[in-house]
């Protein structure tokens, strides 16, 4: 008895000295994350190095700062590859769930692949890996130009023997960052909306962070489409939609990626088109699938029936951004069946719901550029056409930061095409002179050269 009354009593004395001593390894991390931390926030990076190298051996599931901070002791300060890569790869063992606030681990595993790929430490294959990782987490949180090495890295290794991977993997980036950009875009219609009041320091930091990261959101979607604009073609997507069709008809995210890229790639004309349309709406009633479906019903000569449904469409709808956007998918259904003035009426809608929609200016603006040969009779006449787009892709750049680089193409471009000195010296005209574009068009606009 005596002896296990002795053998309780040491393992009870064992227990409370493990325990004591945990406790002190915990206080002693405390002590050490709070004074590298405090370091590290005034900028005292070597002596916050002393404390993160403790932290990183001996407290390592502590905080996940202790990753976020140390690469850029790793990176900037020590400028040590090896201790950089043991920073990266530490914080996605201890710390492998995701939480977009506290870790954003698709960002961490974005930045880990730039690192790679800046100092050389990786092969594209495993670089490839780890943007994958990035990509099923989290597309959005990649950066711009991680997408497009991931997206290229798809498209190079799936495009001859699974197509659909491609358009799957493109859909769900462009969805992704669509729901990123809407977000942005609330939020600088918000700051922006009262164009009298006066924002203060913090609003104006804060509106710059929102366009500068909602252009380079922007310029994911274009990036992409010209990265399988060889593959998304009707002749390629046609036999694709059709030998999938059966096994999908319910498949409401199949469907809608299928209806939508038939669309906006022109391939109404097909049967296929009315098919999927139909299924769509039958599998999901939605704003979205109406609309689709209304440019059916309008093709078969139900131009009643095709206006209800985009009535029904549109009513159905509460946020005003998507609004806006089915507006402009309405005008565009409008344009393909050559009702340009339509056409416009219904991007000017579009704008009403989202004054900073800079697509509906642009589209404006090519609707202009399709009538250059119809709405003047001479030389003269027809370039000034190009001053009515160019006004229109300028409102763009102006109001929405995510299409600033497509727009400052398109101004470029109708820059080029304004009248000659010349040209306007032989009209009887001055530069600055006011001018009404004839036909549909009807726009005063003030007389430019491109010289």
């Amino acid at each position: 008895m005596k002896k296990i009354t002795f053998l309780l009593a040491a393992t009870v004395l064992l227990i409370t000295a493990k325990t004591n001593a945990q406790d002190d390894a915990n206080r002693e991390c405390l002590i050490k994350y709070n004074l590298f931390k405090g370091d590290f926030k005034s900028k005292k990076y070597e002596d916050a190095y002393t404390n993160w190298v403790y932290l990183m051996d001996n407290c390592q599931d502590l905080s996940v700062n202790i990753y976020k901070y140390g690469a850029d002791i790793a990176q900037d300060v020590k400028k040590d590859p090896v201790l950089a890569k043991k920073v990266y790869e530490q914080r996605f063992k201890y710390f492998p769930e995701h939480d977009d606030v506290k870790n954003n681990l698709a960002k961490a595993h974005s930045d880990y692949a730039t690192y790679l790929t800046k100092n050389k430490l990786a092969s594209e294959t495993e670089v490839f890996n780890i943007l994958e990782k990035a990509y099923k987490i989290s597309p959005k949180d990649m950066s711009v130009k991680n997408i497009y090495k991931y997206f290229q890295g798809v498209t190079d290794k799936f495009k001859n023997t699974e197509p659909q991977k491609v358009f799957d993997t493109y859909d769900d980036v462009i969805e992704s960052v669509g729901e990123k950009l809407d977000d942005y875009s609330k939020k600088i219609n918000k700051l922006t909306q009262d164009s009298t009041k006066v924002l203060d320091a913090k609003e104006k930091r804060r509106l710059r962070a929102y366009r500068i990261n909602s252009k380079a959101l922007g310029q994911i979607e274009g990036g992409l489409d010209k990265m399988i604009i060889d593959l998304a073609t009707c002749e390629n997507l046609i036999p694709l939609y059709k030998r999938d069709f059966e096994q999908n008809k319910n498949n409401v995210t199949w469907l809608k990626r299928a209806v939508s890229r038939m669309f906006y790639k022109g391939c109404q004309e097909d049967p296929l088109y009315a098919d999927l349309a139909k299924a769509y709406a039958e599998a999901e009633p939605s704003p979205e699938a109406y609309a689709f479906y209304a440019n059916v019903l309008e093709d078969n000569g139900d131009v009643s029936g095709a206006a209800a449904m985009r009535e029904k469409s549109f009513n159905l709808e509460t946020d005003p951004l998507k609004k806006a956007k089915y507006k402009l998918k309405f005008a565009e259904a409008a344009k393909v069946r050559g009702q340009l003035s339509k056409a416009r009426s219904l991007a000017r809608e579009a704008l009403k719901f989202n004054r900073n929609f800079g697509k509906a200016y642009l589209f404006i603006g090519r609707l202009y550029q399709t009538s250059v040969n119809n709405c003047g009779s001479n030389e003269f006449e027809k370039r000034m056409v190009y001053a009515a787009a160019l006004r229109q892709a300028k409102k763009a750049a102006a109001v929405d930061p995510s299409i600033s680089s497509l727009a400052r193409r398109y101004i470029a471009t109708y820059k080029g095409n304004l009248p000659s000195k010349k040209v306007i010296f032989t009209e009887g005209i001055k530069v600055g002179d006011p001018f009404t574009i004839k036909c549909w068009i009807g726009e005063t606009v003030k007389v430019a050269t491109s010289d």
